[in-house]
């Protein structure tokens, strides 16, 4: 076996946890050089500069190297895989590896912000990035994070808008960098979406990691022509406690569904506060609807961000707090967590294989559950008795409304859909639509 295959056999032990592979196998491995003297180096390219393992995969290449007895020095070098232009993207966005929407369907939940604290953290993990504030009538980019503006340019040759850079060299764009005048907005649904349109595709976005896209309220007509003019990777849902903004957040999920969008995380915002004097939590607006969504849709990555006046002061003037505020602080120790998650679940779905189980019914056996590890046949009854929707669960205290013995044991499903990756929604033959997670199966 030469040097060099002695090294790559060491190196097949270290698993890539998002995409399950080896990282030999995965090509991660490159450059290698090994001197007569013992001493090697060699590029370990990773599929994203902002991977939040990366340091840990830097440590264990070198420990990995350095059990050969033959090896006096090993050099790793972190780097990002090379980005190739996407042929299913329009023009200005062929170099935007994923796209991300941060969506919440209800405004005043502080979508904006968390959208801004995010983009700032991919870029402190050491993505580019670029944020597209997609909200015609009430834009916030300008406001909420600081950056010198002369006005937009466009490009004679090819068209094409020049985004807005900030010092750090993330990129921006919004209609309020259009309409300079600062006046409303009057504007009917077919110029709304032309300008949508315009903005995001004619924007010479470059080279980015992540471009994440700040969406206005609600389920209409900008959200359906953003899913059909552009390819979502995935979406993040913000939320407040309140019981109004939870079942807003349903809709958001079930819409993103539909567009094949799969929602990776949920950021309860406003979650409670806490005094500077003391522990204590107090919960202002009430508490449960994170583990509702983790319950009813099987959404595990969900996170509470406290309220606290620095966040808002620090959007008020332009530098969001994650830029202001150490690694210790711990509303920027949420946005880190956020942000690595969002990493991970965006590389599964780019490059790793499904996560997705098969389901399905077969008459005189049960729903088929087949997952990894996990082949089952469940009972069709069972599986609706434990429904946790608003009408067999009360929806904040968790206490089940549902008495089982409505439930027939002959009952069966009558069609069962594919919900992102987090669960299914059935039909059932008593006229019930339950949204059953993938988890819930391996617990019946």
């Amino acid at each position: 076996m030469s040097k060099e295959n002695e090294i790559l056999d060491k190196l097949k032990r270290i698993i890539d946890p998002d995409l399950g592979k080896d990282i030999v196998t995965l090509g991660f491995i490159q450059d290698m050089k090994i001197s007569d003297d013992g001493d090697v180096s060699f590029t370990c390219e990773l599929t994203t500069p902002a991977c939040p393992v990366k340091e840990v995969f830097k440590k264990q290449c070198e420990e990995a190297t350095m059990e050969l007895d033959w090896v006096k020095t090993v050099e790793v070098n972190l780097s990002a895989q090379e980005k190739k232009p996407q042929d299913d993207k329009p023009n200005g966005l062929s170099q935007v590896q994923a796209i991300i929407a941060v969506g919440s369907c209800k405004g005043g939940v502080g979508k904006s912000t968390v959208a801004t604290n995010l983009a700032f953290t991919l870029q402190k993990q050491g993505a580019k990035i670029g944020i597209f504030d997609a909200d015609i009538f009430g834009p916030s980019l300008p406001t909420m994070v600081d950056a010198p503006f002369e006005g937009l340019f466009q490009d004679q040759g090819t068209g094409m808008i020049s985004p807005v850079d900030h010092p750090t060299g993330m990129k921006l764009m919004s209609f309020a960098y259009a309409n300079p005048s600062k006046g409303p907005a009057i504007m009917r649904g077919p110029m709304v979406t032309n300008a949508i349109k315009q903005l995001l595709t004619g924007t010479a976005w470059g080279e980015l990691d992540y471009l994440i896209i700040d969406m206005p309220p609600g389920t209409g007509d900008i959200q359906l022509t953003l899913s059909q003019i552009i390819p979502i990777t995935a979406s993040v849902m913000v939320t407040t406690p309140q019981k109004i903004s939870f079942i807003d957040v349903e809709k958001g999920i079930q819409m993103f569904d539909k567009m094949n969008v799969p929602v990776v995380a949920v950021v309860e915002n406003m979650s409670y506060f806490k005094p500077d004097d003391h522990d204590t939590k107090y919960y202002i607006f009430g508490k449960g609807a994170k583990r509702k969504i983790v319950e009813q849709f099987g959404i595990e990555e969900a996170f509470e961000i406290p309220i606290d006046p620095a966040i808002t002061q620090c959007g008020d003037s332009g530098f969001p707090i994650v830029t202001q505020e150490n690694d210790e602080h711990p509303i920027v120790e949420v946005y880190n967590a956020i942000g690595e998650s969002i990493v991970r679940s965006v590389s599964r779905i780019i490059h790793g294989e499904s996560t997705v189980p098969t389901v399905e019914f077969v008459a005189g056996q049960g729903i088929h559950y087949v997952f990894q590890d996990s082949d089952k046949f469940v009972n069709p009854a069972v599986l609706r008795r434990g429904c946790r929707c608003a009408h067999c669960i009360n929806e904040f205290t968790g206490v089940k409304v549902l008495k089982d013995d409505s439930v027939p044991d002959d009952l069966i499903p009558t069609s069962i859909t594919v919900m992102g990756n987090y669960a299914v929604n059935i039909q059932w033959s008593d006229g019930h639509d339950s949204i059953i997670p993938y988890k819930q199966f391996d617990s019946v």
